[in-house]
């Protein structure tokens, strides 16, 4: 993919986008993102297209038929790990970001040092429990690092009632706080991309030193 287009070809569009200073800091980036579902599969593409240098992906997971109506996989990848398809589908988007893809169901045990090396961790995950479990132990373990993370994206309520917010000192929450799968119609593909988008959108945003929500 990448002899279809040069490093040079691509830093150059991105700095016409950018300009060069946040370009750069866009591309010396490591973010992590937790879980490649709904939301971090979006998450990851708006990242790698806005020039992020490096992506941490992590996920257990298989692609299924039911991922595919709010997901970033395609029919041919059904039965693949999420963690080989997504940097495959990324490498045709933007061939000069690297991918560190990890097949790991993270629990408490496994946070210390799994971010070390990442300057910005996006919890991506589907089930309460698992957020709450991550939250908790990015706070513990990284009190210094930022942490973006979802809350409430479910149903066709208005997208508008998406939001970002600062929540502590270095945790960002996006989502309308209060919708959920469990209360009807579950998830959908353009309200899951809607919040997907403000995680990513946060994570530009503290790239480029702006810490406000």
């Amino acid at each position: 993919m990448a002899e279809a287009i040069t490093r040079e070809q691509w830093q150059a569009a991105l700095d016409e986008r950018f300009g060069r200073d946040l370009r750069e800091r866009f591309e010396g980036a490591r973010v992590a993102v937790c879980g490649l579902g709904g939301l971090g599969s979006n998450v990851a593409i708006a990242l790698a297209r806005s020039g992020v240098g490096c992506m941490h992906l992590i996920d257990f997971d298989r692609v299924d038929i039911t991922n595919l109506n709010r997901q970033q996989y395609e029919v041919s990848q059904l039965g693949m790990l999420k963690t080989e398809a997504l940097p495959h589908n990324l490498a045709r988007i933007a061939p000069y970001c690297q991918v560190v893809a990890q097949t790991l169901k993270i629990t408490e045990a496994d946070i210390p040092g799994l971010f070390d090396e990442d300057d910005i961790v996006c919890e991506c995950f589907d089930k309460p429990e698992a957020k709450a479990m991550l939250v908790q132990g990015v706070l513990e373990s990284y009190p210094g690092k930022p942490l973006v993370a979802a809350s409430g994206m479910a149903g066709l309520s208005s997208a508008n009632t998406i939001r970002t917010r600062k929540v502590g000192r270095n945790l960002y929450l996006c989502g309308d706080g209060e919708s959920d799968v469990a209360d009807g119609l579950g998830l959908v593909s353009s309200r899951v991309m809607a919040c997907a988008a403000h995680e990513a959108h946060m994570v530009l945003r503290l790239l480029a030193g702006e810490a406000d929500a």
